[in-house]
């Protein structure tokens, strides 16, 4: 039986699966990498349903996975001022009796002396540049798609852009939907500025795709794997199958 609100908690695991319900077999709605915190909205047995501090998303956790954490420790992670990441595809957090935690690209470690873990990497420290964006792009070019993920192990379309967009200092939504409302839409990709996003639709009208502008029209973006394909006013080419796999909607200027 649900119970209220119990508390809060912080992800000491390098990814956790975040399902759409307390089911090991559920999708994947998200990942909570090493370091984010959480809200405790709901407990059952064997899981519980958290809210991410940063960017609202939730989903169910399995219970076993997360490290409880006191409300104090939660307001102090989320008024921290400036945020510190992994900047490497793998690095490693120094936990109790000198065990290694490997944590992913994207991991936030600025808090880490307050539950006596050390960082053992290479720090990424967002310095809001809209052309850090690129090259914060290309470290994740060739990880695998995957629905829900948001790590370079594993990524979707809309998890890639908030992942960049996050180590270059701006906070944007999880889900495409969400994303597509921010910013000022443009009406020709000639308007478009590298590190811009742009959005497409299926044949029903609806937005369920988005990458990140690169120079010489051109496009980093998630099918199959993080690519990079021709982009112009009909949509994304790809080379390799000589057609377009996604029918460009609108450009979005969010910086």
């Amino acid at each position: 039986m649900a119970a209220s609100q119990k508390g809060y908690g912080l992800a000491l695991l390098s990814s956790i699966p975040l399902r759409e319900n307390p089911d090991p077999q559920a999708p994947l709605q998200t990942q909570v990498l090493f370091g984010e915190h959480f809200e405790i909205k709901e407990e059952r047995k064997f899981w519980v349903r958290v809210k991410l501090a940063d960017d609202g998303e939730g989903g169910w956790m399995y219970r076993p996975q997360y490290h409880p954490i006191t409300e104090e420790e939660y307001q102090s992670c989320t008024q921290k001022g400036q945020r510190t990441y992994s900047g490497q595809l793998v690095a490693h957090v120094v936990c109790e009796r000198n065990r290694l935690t490997p944590v992913l690209l994207g991991s936030r470690i600025d808090h880490l002396k307050d539950f006596k873990k050390e960082f053992e990497g290479e720090g990424l420290v967002p310095e809001q540049k809209k052309e850090d964006l690129i090259d914060l792009a290309l470290l994740y070019l060739n990880a695998p798609e995957q629905a829900g993920g948001k790590s370079p192990f594993g990524i979707d379309a809309a998890g890639f852009t908030q992942m960049v967009y996050k180590l270059g200092g701006h906070n944007i939504p999880r889900q495409v939907s969400d994303q597509a409302k921010l910013g000022e839409a443009l009406s020709f990709i000639e308007e478009s500025e590298p590190g811009d996003l742009a959005f497409f639709d299926n044949k029903d009208g609806e937005i369920n795709h988005v990458g990140i502008i690169l120079p010489n029209n051109y496009l980093i973006h998630v099918h199959g794997q993080v690519r990079i394909d021709r982009l112009d006013h009909t949509g994304v080419f790809n080379p390799e199958l000589r057609s377009y796999t996604h029918s460009l909607r609108v450009i979005k200027k969010i910086l």
